[in-house]
């Protein structure tokens, strides 16, 4: 009975080890900190990248993020995780900040497939990487192309 509560334990210790993110994804780096069987990109809670700290008093840490799989782009998540509605006013706060130099005034373009449908919407930010708020119809994981000023970067993330 002793043994058989500590391998219980142990495996759920080994289960809730294999859950957890650990550190910050590199940027660029395919699947680094992506749970297995996951869509999801790895979110991150580390401080900022310096290229990415403008208009914050600190570094960031705390505020979950997501780099784009190239690195290009960051999503900064002020509402985590974000909530799927068909309701446009129902919009999630993301900060995108580009890595790379923008032309003014060039939109960014969000293409967005609900992963295993054919289920696929395109948003367009304004002027380009910056504050926006995103709304997608469904919950569950979308696969992001991201398209600004002749750069794409991609990303996934999961709506609730």
């Amino acid at each position: 009975m002793v043994i058989r509560r500590g391998l219980c334990a142990l495996s759920a210790l080994v289960a809730a080890a294999g859950c957890s993110a650990g550190g910050q994804a590199e940027p660029g780096a395919r699947d680094a900190g992506r749970p297995s069987g996951s869509c999801a990109s790895a979110v991150s809670r580390e401080a900022l990248p310096a290229w990415a700290r403008a208009g914050f008093s600190d570094d960031g840490s705390g505020i979950p993020h997501v780099f784009g799989e190239r690195g290009d782009i960051l999503a900064v998540l002020f509402e985590y995780p974000p909530k799927a509605s068909a309701d446009p006013d129902e919009s999630n706060k993301i900060l995108w900040v580009s890595r790379l130099p923008q032309e003014p005034m060039r939109p960014l373009t969000i293409e967005a497939r609900l992963d295993g449908t054919t289920t696929s919407v395109t948003r367009e930010i304004t002027g380009g990487a910056g504050p926006s708020s995103v709304s997608l119809p469904t919950a569950g994981c979308w696969r992001l192309t991201l398209s600004w000023s002749g750069h794409t970067d991609t990303m996934a993330l999961t709506f609730v």
